[in-house]
């Protein structure tokens, strides 16, 4: 059930929404006893009875404990309600990288500032083994304080990175059904090669979608487009994206080279 502003989920009290999607409602509210205002993203009770969707809610609360970094949104705190999972969260002020591309390309100023700092927060989580797996714009906030990570619901432990076996908790990674209602929808043009294959994922995955948002945050236009979600996969998997400075002359050629090494298929 959704929250109104007065409820409370055990010391925090929702003051208004903030925004909702498939894997929880997020509202600002208040913690009673620190006196500050915190992002709580919470598990509706209907969807915490999957036990995937419950499992990627703890996912994502385990992989932000691990991470504490000034580009990635801050974990406060953790607990149940109603039997709905919720997490409490740094509060961002700000604008997704989503809603900025909406109104166009970056200028370089800006395209460089905030791709380093989402480089940042992705070396951070893959330094200790953890990889976004759905990097994309609509998980990037822009902040006065820079650009910082969200969502990192789909994160696992890298195979690769990790030195070991893979998260036991994170089911294998499974190539994508193009049939299945919503599954890729949001994702798919960010996903790398080995994504769509059910391939290894590792630190280089997170790379080929930052690749993407660069081009993007410098174009305008994704990395690759195409008029259905198959031609999209097929794009992916064997088209090359024009060069970054033909789109964009003002990108530095170094930065354009940068893109091309992040979208090679292997």
């Amino acid at each position: 059930m959704e929250h109104s502003p007065g409820d409370r989920l055990g010391p925090y009290e929702i003051l208004s929404p903030l925004g909702a999607g498939g894997m929880g409602e997020v509202y600002r509210a208040r913690d009673s006893r620190l006196g500050r205002d915190v992002a709580i993203k919470v598990l509706p009770a209907s969807t915490a009875s999957s036990p995937e969707a419950r499992a990627r809610f703890e996912r994502e609360a385990r992989a932000l404990s691990q991470l504490h970094h000034p580009r990635v949104c801050s974990i406060f705190d953790v607990g149940e309600e109603a039997g709905a999972p919720y997490l409490v969260m740094e509060l961002l002020e700000g604008e997704t990288l989503a809603s900025r591309l909406g109104r166009g390309a970056l200028g370089a100023r800006d395209l460089l500032k905030f791709a380093i700092q989402i480089a940042e927060g992705l070396d951070a989580a893959h330094r200790i083994g953890v990889v976004h797996r759905d990097l994309k714009p609509g998980n990037v906030m822009l902040t006065r304080e820079g650009a910082k990570l969200l969502d990192f619901g789909l994160a696992r432990v890298a195979d690769a990175f990790s030195g070991g076996a893979p998260d036991a908790s994170t089911p294998p990674t499974r190539s994508v059904d193009l049939t299945a209602e919503g599954a890729i929808v949001g994702t798919l043009r960010n996903m790398a090669p080995e994504q769509l294959e059910g391939g290894a994922i590792d630190g280089r995955t997170d790379l080929f979608a930052f690749g993407g948002m660069i081009h993007e945050m410098a174009s305008g236009k994704p990395a690759f487009e195409a008029k259905s979600r198959a031609s999209l996969v097929a794009a992916i998997m064997r088209e090359t994206p024009p060069p970054l400075d033909a789109l964009a002359p003002e990108t530095p050629p170094a930065l354009a080279r940068v893109v091309t090494r992040c979208l090679e298929k292997d």
